[in-house]
């Protein structure tokens, strides 16, 4: 055997039949779901060890330096008042919230073949309804309202009309359902904003699942009083910071960066952990916390009678793209930096700009999001194509911007320790072959991650809430 072992027996006396006193567990992830069941555990005296492939700690989390003491979120970022466990563990650990400025005006270009300001399309509007046709959108929404409200929250697969819904994808049915060209417009702009997914990606069934999970429609497509209404200030990065710093407070060497897991194999004893460098680490149970298309490659032994991802599963089509520059100057013309754009790459940008740094100065940062099937395209050129398009077009939608002093671009369709965000795409099928066993251990091997919770699904709360259910479910077996 190479490598370090955790220290220590990985049982202490019996409990119940086939299960003894988990005293020790190895925790794969270093995200939110992980770190997070990573404290619960330690908090009630397991011996924890955290394996991350990356060099940091994160998941889809990621935050980078602006300018001096100021920082951005690359990855996930925002939150509402119904994020309450996240808002707990924003109190715990001493962090603060900030408002998503949505002051002023919006853009919106809504021409899908020519360049707008060229064709008079570039409009610019009070509030975030588009110019379109609004009894064609209201039709959108309350279609979507009606199918949201079928869904079987705790049990997706369980919904009225389950099979038919898992077998269509969200494009046939927006192809079947909607007859304005504004509707048919709107909605992959609307999806791609909400999931980051081409709706030829998602069955219809996990679509309505994940506005129902999220909270709901007009909630989650929200600021002021929705989902999005604050971030975490000083970037989200830092929950899984300071919870990594807890852990290694309590036992040092505890969060092992660099160590992609290869195998899990379990006996009657506990679970052996495999890295591809060859380590070896020893324990009582395992936590999986990673993203499904990752977690179906691990080896596990013995092999998992279940799934965690089919051939239809995607990766969460997701390009951040972060421009800097030396202040929000589209604030002093009245507008709020949202747009909404049927051309890419950035199907949609906000205003993203960190509060005061330290030392008073402030930047702006225009973030724009490239999602669906843009994504792809976009994330396939060359950087200073990805750079020159997003400038160029950030350029033609708030003409009195300068030239940015700084650009970040951070591909999470091709991340491989993600593959994917805002999460995985469950395709047609999914939910019918994945959900009944999504959360069921697999002996000694529990499982986390945003994509295990029925609650917020792809969002930090549902991380949080995953990595809750996994520490219940561990200790509830020694019961």
């Amino acid at each position: 055997m190479t490598g370090p072992t955790t220290p220590g027996p990985t049982t202490n006396g019996p409990t119940t039949p086939g299960r003894t006193r988990v005293t020790s567990a190895v925790v794969i992830g270093a995200g939110l779901a992980g770190l997070t069941a990573a404290e619960g555990l330690a908090a009630r005296g397991v011996e924890v060890t955290v394996l991350e492939a990356r060099p940091r700690v994160g998941g889809r989390t990621h935050g980078i330096e602006v300018a001096p003491g100021a920082w951005i979120d690359a990855g996930a970022a925002y939150l509402g008042a119904k994020h309450t466990e996240l808002l707990a563990l924003i109190e715990d650990l001493g962090l603060a919230t900030t408002p998503t400025t949505m002051l002023g005006a919006s853009r919106f270009a809504l021409s899908p073949t020519t360049e707008a300001e060229a064709d008079g399309q570039l409009a610019t509007r009070d509030g975030r309804f588009p110019p379109l046709n609004a009894v064609a959108l209201g039709d959108l929404f309350d279609r979507l309202a009606e199918l949201t409200a079928q869904v079987d929250p705790e049990a997706p697969w369980l919904t009225p009309d389950a099979e038919r819904l898992d077998a269509l994808t969200a494009a046939e049915w927006a192809e079947q359902e909607l007859d304005h060209p504004d509707a048919r417009l709107f909605f992959p702009l609307f999806l791609g904003e909400m999931m980051a997914a081409d709706p030829a990606d998602v069955s219809v069934l996990h679509m309505a699942f994940y506005l129902r999970s999220g909270g709901g429609l007009r909630y989650l497509n929200a600021f002021e009083g929705g989902a999005q209404e604050d971030r975490v200030a000083g970037g989200a990065h830092l929950l899984c910071e300071r919870l990594a710093a807890r852990l290694t407070d309590r036992r040092p060497g505890s969060v092992r960066l660099g160590e992609p897991v290869r195998s899990v194999v379990q006996d009657g004893e506990g679970v052996t952990v495999h890295t591809e460098a060859g380590a070896v680490y020893r324990a009582g149970v395992a936590v999986v916390a990673l993203p499904p298309l990752l977690a179906e490659s691990l080896d596990l032994r013995p092999v998992r009678p279940a799934p965690r991802a089919g051939e239809r599963t995607g990766r969460g089509c997701a390009v951040k793209v972060n421009l800097v520059y030396p202040s929000p100057v589209w604030r002093e013309h009245g507008l709020s930096g949202w747009s909404v754009n049927a051309r890419g790459p950035l199907l949609s940008t906000v205003d993203d700009s960190p509060a005061d740094a330290p030392d008073g100065s402030r930047v702006g940062v225009l973030t724009g999001f490239v999602t669906g099937a843009e994504a792809h395209r976009y994330a396939a050129l060359g950087p200073e194509e990805q750079r020159a398009a997003a400038v160029a077009q950030a350029a033609s939608l708030f003409p009195m911007l300068p030239e940015p002093i700084g650009f970040h671009r951070t591909d999470w369709v091709n991340e491989p320790y993600s593959k994917g965000c805002y999460a995985a795409l469950f395709g047609p099928g999914d939910w019918s072959r994945l959900g009944p066993a999504l959360t069921a251990p697999h002996g000694r091997v529990h499982w986390a991650g945003t994509e295990t919770s029925t609650e917020f699904f792809g969002l930090l709360e549902g991380a949080i809430r995953s990595g809750h259910r996994v520490v219940a479910e561990i200790l509830d077996a020694e019961d």
